[in-house]
């Protein structure tokens, strides 16, 4: 029996990051809360557009609810449908808070349901790479991991809800999750976090933050991630440094731009960037190599949530992994209004 999957939200993550992944996997969009019915039947013309979120979680042909809405509504969201006996895909970050987290992973274990938090950036072609050289052994033990998310976003847009003053917003809430979870798969917990949390285009006091920059450790490896909204040049930078050799790529995963652009996630090409945006492995002795790169996979995300509903196996993603990234973010808060480096358990 195909799964029937129950959308909440039809924004920019909605419309394009979940659903056609969604239908790729082989489960079926029966219904979206949204007040954007027009592109919902673009999309989805068998789709129902409903005009709340608990009109979701009462549909007998409803099996799975995703939630790609705003980030303060998904603990609740998610409380609710698991109540109402639905699995749950929540987008990151999973809750505001690490608690929350923590609380919904032990309803969901309680009530037999399967609830996993989309961190579709575990598969994207540059991280995909990464882990592919680590496991290989190419560049020898990790030393230091450099990841960073930069845009020149110098005008302010109040309409948009991460530019507004509230609970998760900003830039840390919003891109923080995706490069802390790459670390943390990589490393695992780190033993400590500093942190500059900041912003600097304006919009008064209590305006959300526009970029940061974050030092952790793990043993003796070094790992810095940051993103900035005032910053030109590549917009995606990720470098491992071992004690063989360096890998350095920059250059975005195009799956994003494939989706929004219509391309099939089951399409030959899709997830295959072009050949010349490969990173290099840098020798000790300057000499570079092309290193290939990984073909993204996205859809694995949603393959995996198939088969845990299906054949009650493990989700891509649970909330107590996913608890572990807000739990940093919550200590790089910390260090950020003390200015002291804090330590993780």
């Amino acid at each position: 029996m195909t799964i029937g999957v129950g959308l909440a939200g039809f924004g920019l993550a909605g419309r394009y990051l979940h659903a056609p992944l969604i239908r790729a996997a082989g489960m079926a969009v029966r219904a979206v809360a949204t007040s954007r019915t027009a592109e919902v039947q673009a999309d989805f013309p068998d789709a129902e557009t409903v005009s709340d979120f608990g009109a979701l979680t009462t549909r007998g042909d409803i099996d799975l609810i995703v939630i790609a809405t705003p980030n303060a509504l998904h603990a609740a969201q998610a409380r609710a449908a698991l109540e109402a006996g639905k699995h749950v895909v929540v987008d990151k970050p999973v809750t505001p808070t690490a608690a929350e987290a923590r609380s919904l992973q032990a309803l969901a274990d309680s009530r037999g349901l399967k609830l996993a938090v989309y961190q579709n950036r575990r598969w994207d072609s540059d991280f995909l790479t990464v882990r592919s050289l680590i496991d290989g052994g190419a560049l020898g033990a990790p030393a230091r991991f450099v990841n960073r998310w930069n845009r020149h976003r110098a005008g302010l847009r109040p309409e948009r809800w991460r530019e507004k003053a509230g609970p998760a917003v900003g830039v840390f809430y919003d891109l923080g999750p995706h490069l802390i979870d790459q670390a943390l798969v990589l490393f695992g917990m780190p033993d400590w976090v500093q942190a500059d949390i900041f912003h600097q285009r304006g919009g008064g006091e209590g305006a959300p933050d526009d970029g940061f920059d974050l030092l952790m450790a793990k043993g003796n490896v070094r790992i810095a991630l940051g993103a900035a909204s005032l910053s030109g040049g590549p917009p995606r930078e990720i470098r491992l440094d071992g004690t063989d050799a360096s890998f350095v790529k920059t250059g975005f995963d195009v799956q994003e731009d494939q989706l929004r652009a219509g391309t099939d996630p089951l399409a030959p090409g899709f997830g295959v960037e072009p050949a010349e945006q490969a990173g290099a492995v840098w020798t000790p002795d300057g000499e570079a190599r092309r290193a290939p790169t990984e073909t993204g996979r996205w859809i694995d995300f949603y393959s995996a949530m198939r088969r845990a509903i299906e054949q009650d196996g493990p989700v891509p993603v649970s909330a107590g992994e996913a608890a572990q990234t807000i739990a940093v973010i919550e200590a790089a808060f910390e260090s950020a209004q003390t200015g002291r480096r804090v330590p993780l358990a």
